[in-house]
C-alpha cells in the first residue's frame, strides 16, 4: 500500500462517514491520525511489512537505509580529488528533524479533531474540505500540505 492510495482510502472513508453521519468511524479516523503521528507507526508501512513487499517508487523516498555500504562509499568519492560528494547523496539541511509526512498526519488529525468534535457548528466545512482534499492528494499523488510542510523545513 502506498501513501497515495492510504490517502484516496482515507479521504474517501472521511467523506463517507460525514455524508452518513457516523460519528464514530470519524472518531477512529481521527483518532488513527493522532496515533499513526505520535507514534510513526503508519498503516501503508504496517501493511508492507506484513506483505512483505518492498517499497514502490511512491513511498521511495520515505525510506532512508535502502543504500547500501558500498553504494554510500561509492557515492561519496570524488574520482576528481577524493573529495567527498554530498549532492551525490542528497543531503539537505533541515531546519526540523521531523517528517513532514509524520506531521501532515498530526496536523489533519488535529484540525479534524478540532473543527469536528468542538467546534462542528461553526466550522462544518472544514471536514468536507479536508475530506475532497485528501481524496484529491489521493487520487492525483500531489498533497499540497505536504509540499507546505516540506519547505517549512520538515524532513
Amino acid at each position: 500500500m502506498t501513501d497515495r492510495t492510504y490517502r484516496a482510502l482515507l479521504g474517501g472513508l472521511l467523506l463517507i462517514a460525514l455524508s452518513f453521519d457516523l460519528n464514530l468511524l470519524m472518531y477512529v479516523l481521527i483518532a488513527t491520525l493522532l496515533i499513526e503521528g505520535v507514534t510513526n507507526w503508519r498503516i501503508p508501512l504496517l501493511v508492507n511489512k506484513l506483505r512483505r513487499t518492498a517499497p514502490n517508487m511512491d513511498t521511495a523516498s520515505q525510506y532512508t537505509n535502502w543504500r547500501t555500504p558500498e553504494l554510500i562509499h561509492k557515492l561519496r568519492r570524488n574520482h576528481s580529488n577524493g573529495t567527498e560528494n554530498k549532492h551525490a547523496l542528497g543531503h539537505r539541511s533541515y531546519r526540523f528533524e521531523f517528517e513532514a509526512e509524520r506531521a501532515w498526519r498530526l496536523l489533519i488529525g488535529s484540525l479534524l479533531g478540532l473543527s469536528f468534535i468542538f467546534f462542528y457548528q461553526v466550522l462544518w466545512f472544514i471536514p468536507w474540505f479536508m475530506g475532497f482534499a485528501i481524496v484529491g492528494a489521493g487520487a492525483s499523488g500531489i498533497c499540497p500540505m505536504e509540499f507546505s510542510l516540506k519547505r517549512l523545513g520538515f524532513r
